[in-house]
């Protein structure tokens, strides 16, 4: 999930193609403003001279020229606003027009990335990591429950598997229609193949569609992220990690538990997912673990951090991907979990 030199590149020459454009749609709006109100042309001439004029005298040391200037140009500026307005011109016609007037298409504000850059860091690495196509075809809309059975029933909590996913998606739909206004985080928990994976799409895809920036890692290649940032050599994986992992507006971490564990594994998780719940900072983490599981392998200060602060959902039930093949080869080719 390391973003490139190359890739940055990439994306700074997306802004200063955007800056161009915006001089070029600028030089346009001048040229139609002048075939229309001729006279505009002349008064920016004289705004041209002016400053020149009292250019000259400011560097003579006349100290009054400064102020005489701006009384001036006020005028000026203004008589220009009433002529485009007379024209049915908005005021700001002949002014820089940006995509994101936060950063003025720099994409940065001061030194800090600007939200844009922030968003198009997250999408590019989206679209090359193929999980658009993926979110396409995984999303609330294809999500289905006829194939979780109302018969199975979890011994743990009493309940089929098919009332345990309709729970589970009403509780992930809510995430995600509330995700600005509640601090909330999720804990998918249970059987092989029964849509966990599926439902952190379903989440992602529609937060994505919201603007918010989405960081998917499966466990695997977060802790070789983490590897990389803290061993790697320089430029071998993005520095960035406190916008990449511990502030994007959403962390997903998939199958947890399918990495190498050990200390430097629990270490980093704590961190992370400390760092994201002191910044209120959502996560949604899957496993095949279970409860206990997770408090053995990876300490208890974890566990209690996850069962103090997660929406903790168990799921079971048959490996629905089993049934999807089965059925397809009887010529059902519906989109499921």
């Amino acid at each position: 999930m390391a973003l490139s030199n190359s890739q940055y590149d990439q994306l700074m020459r997306t802004y200063e193609v955007r800056q161009l454009d915006n001089e070029h749609r600028l030089r346009d709006r001048y040229e139609t403003a002048y075939a229309r109100i001729p006279k505009l042309k002349e008064l920016d001439g004289t705004i041209s001279s002016l400053s020149v004029s009292y250019g000259r005298l400011l560097l003579e040391g006349d100290d009054s020229a400064l102020v005489q200037l701006k009384e001036q140009l006020s005028f000026l500026f203004t008589r220009k606003k009433e002529l485009l307005k007379s024209a049915g011109l908005p005021a700001d016609y002949l002014e820089l027009h940006y995509t994101c007037p936060d950063c003025r298409d720099t994409g940065y504000i001061g030194t800090d990335k600007c939200h844009c850059l922030q968003k198009a860091i997250v999408d590019l690495l989206y679209m090359q990591s193929n999980l658009q196509d993926i979110l396409a075809q995984e999303n609330f809309s294809t999500f289905c429950t006829d194939y979780y059975s109302s018969n199975c029933i979890d011994p743990l909590t009493g309940r089929s598997s098919q009332e345990s996913m309709q729970t589970a998606l009403r509780v992930c739909r809510q995430f995600a229609d509330s995700f600005s206004e509640e601090f909330c985080n999720i804990l998918l928990y249970g059987d092989t193949g029964v849509g966990k994976t599926f439902l952190t799409h379903c989440i992602a895809k529609e937060l994505m569609d919201k603007s918010y920036s989405v960081i998917y890692f499966s466990a695997v290649q977060l802790f070789d992220y983490f590897a990389k940032s803290t061993f790697g050599k320089k430029g071998e994986a993005d520095t960035d990690v406190f916008y990449h992992v511990y502030d994007c507006d959403l962390l997903i971490i998939d199958d947890l538990g399918t990495e190498l564990s050990n200390s430097f594994t629990v270490s980093q998780l704590f961190v992370c997912l400390n760092e994201r719940i002191l910044r209120r900072k959502p996560t949604v983490i899957s496993t095949n673990l279970t409860l206990d599981d997770i408090n053995s392998i990876y300490s208890e200060r974890i566990f209690s951090r996850i069962s103090s602060n997660y929406m903790i959902l168990r799921l079971t039930g048959d490996d629905i991907r089993i049934q999807k093949k089965l059925l397809n080869l009887g010529g059902t080719n519906d989109v499921t979990p």
